[in-house]
């Protein structure tokens, strides 16, 4: 009889598995998600430098922005210059990629300011 009942608890145990299976592949995606929001937030710091950069040398921020971050990263890179006296400001904004469906979130946006090089 003990052998009987072993065996219902190993089909009990799997079973309990099974339904607990798709938290943990939850946690698992949201901790990936939370380094690609990171990284995400990062690349952008990185573009904001490389575009003031550019643009305190007379040119374009755009490009150079877009060529700073990973290249799947760049097509959702925007760079916004905003001259002011005697230095520049750019802003980088980056879309944040999403690998859990229904989860969307805010770009990334970075600041960086630098001297005009006259």
């Amino acid at each position: 009889m003990a052998y009987v009942r072993r065996e219902r608890d190993r089909g009990q145990v799997a079973i309990e598995y099974l339904g607990f299976l798709p938290i943990l592949l939850l946690v698992a995606m949201a901790a990936v998600q939370l380094g690609l929001i990171a990284y995400t937030a990062q690349q952008a710091g990185t573009a904001a430098r490389a575009g003031a950069r550019s643009a305190s040398l007379q040119q374009s921020a755009q490009q150079a922005c877009t060529t700073a971050v990973s290249s799947w990263l760049a097509d959702g890179t925007d760079c916004v210059e905003a001259p002011g006296g005697d230095e520049v400001t750019v802003t980088a904004t980056v879309d944040i990629p999403s690998i859990v469906p229904g989860w969307e979130f805010d770009p990334a946006r970075k600041t960086a300011t630098m001297p005009l090089d006259h």
